[in-house]
């Protein structure tokens, strides 16, 4: 019995993924098992490394984790085998090239851009101090400027106003 509800469950999987991709709740009224049930097999197929994007989508609206896992798969493959595995799976092996190449040049401008982003950062420090110096400049001089005011208000009222003699 156990044998049998181990085929049906592979049936029932392989009939999920690529190159069927038939939706849960379709392969659910067929078998008369529930939806709950054959996500869990969907979700324990997966953990156990088995290809198959989230719903019945075309291979371009795979998720990138899917594509990733296919590429993976797939990198130690020689061209025959390569078709071979594109066939069983649905796929072209152009894809997979294509998502090989994505894969592959995914960080390829990141550390372009971190050195840009570095020189254009030091370049923002330097201004800031600089612009600090200059306020603290003025800061310091507007505080000398109050004072003279100051002391001239006081020597004025001490001596009086000495410029109308």
């Amino acid at each position: 019995m156990n044998q049998v509800n181990q085929e049906l469950k592979q049936r029932v999987v392989q009939r999920m993924m690529p190159p069927n991709n038939e939706s849960v709740s379709q392969l659910a009224k067929e078998y008369g098992i529930s939806e709950t049930a054959l996500y869990k097999w969907k979700k324990a197929a997966k953990a156990q490394g088995t290809i198959m994007p989230t719903g019945a989508q075309s291979t371009e609206r795979w998720s990138t984790r899917d594509k990733f896992a296919i590429v993976v798969e797939t990198a130690a493959l020689s061209e025959i085998e390569l078709a071979e595995y594109c066939r069983a799976k649905g796929l072209y092996v152009e894809q997979v090239e294509a998502w090989r190449d994505a894969c592959m040049n995914a960080n390829g401008g990141i550390a372009e851009q971190a050195s840009k982003l570095q020189k254009d950062l030091r370049t923002k420090e330097q201004e800031v101090k600089a612009l600090s110096r200059e306020l603290q400049r003025k800061e310091a001089a507007l505080a000398e400027t109050a004072a003279l005011l100051v002391l001239r208000k006081k020597a004025q009222a001490i001596w009086g106003d000495q410029g109308d003699e």
